[in-house]
């Protein structure tokens, strides 16, 4: 895992220096858009809706528009306000764990400690086990305050950023206030349902299966042969541009599902 933090835990007169690991990761397969007749790259370029131009992402600027009015934020605007300058995680105050709302949950690192002796870090675990405590911080991650729960998994210290009060909706639904009469058979039947599905949460027991299948199709068509090598149908760009021969795109399009044909005979024989 590669660090993308460095900084100390502190808490009273209490410093833990510690490296930031993101504790999770996608594992999507990896698609992007092509043109449906002939398979090409679809890229998206940042373009000026008032010049025209290509705009290099190095001269874009930031705005904020409000009431028909623009406001225009430059990078030095930006790098005057409070940004990461502070290496600390701050401990703000230490709560109990079931008051911390999962809905507030969002990404979470893991801590690893950062010194020649992990005492503090170590000593600091065992204090929120024991009390069964999470630790509630402020620290700043790109240029970004952040509020975040500290917490224990295993071994391991979890930092997990908490959305902000005003970022989560309230539930609101009418159907919510309606007088509803539940029996009690009806209830000793929900119940009984429930036992009969009861187990012990082990997650490596579910996969994506969508991604599963997406990978099942993906090698099907590559088995098949339905797929086709780019720099021999288009040709070497780099050389075309310098003046090379120019490939005739339809020429090309028509030598690949011809070669492809071919593959699929063979693979049928």
């Amino acid at each position: 895992m590669r660090t993308i933090w460095k900084g100390a835990l502190t808490f009273g007169l209490v410093n833990v220096p510690v490296k930031v690991y993101s504790a999770t990761e996608d594992h999507d397969v990896p698609l992007h858009q092509v043109h449906d007749k002939d398979g090409g790259r679809i890229r998206y370029q940042r373009t000026c809706e008032v010049c025209g131009e290509t705009v290099a992402y190095s001269d874009i600027d930031r705005a904020y528009v409000e009431d028909g009015q623009t406001v225009v934020l430059t990078k030095d605007d930006l790098a005057a306000l409070p940004a990461e300058k502070s290496r600390e995680i701050d401990v703000v105050e230490f709560v109990p764990s079931d008051q911390v709302d999962p809905l507030t949950l969002d990404k979470p690192y893991y801590l690893e400690p950062d010194s020649k002796s992990p005492k503090a870090y170590v000593l600091l675990r065992k204090t929120l086990e024991q009390t069964d405590r999470t630790a509630i911080v402020r620290f700043t991650l790109r240029q970004k305050t952040r509020l975040a729960a500290l917490r224990v998994r295993g071994k391991v210290l979890v930092l997990q950023t908490l959305l902000w009060s005003d970022e989560v909706r309230e539930a609101e639904f009418p159907s919510l206030d309606e007088d509803v009469r539940i029996s009690k058979k009806e209830l000793e039947l929900s119940s009984s349902l429930v036992d009969s599905y009861s187990a012990d949460f082990d997650p490596e027991e579910f996969v994506d299966e969508y991604q599963k299948e997406l990978r099942t199709l993906i090698d099907a068509k590559i088995d098949a042969g339905e797929t086709f090598d780019v720099a021999e149908t288009f040709g070497d760009t780099e050389k075309a541009a310098d003046g090379g021969e120019v490939i005739d795109l339809m020429e090309a399009l028509r030598a690949s599902v011809a070669r492809s044909k071919e593959k699929r005979a063979k693979s049928a024989g």
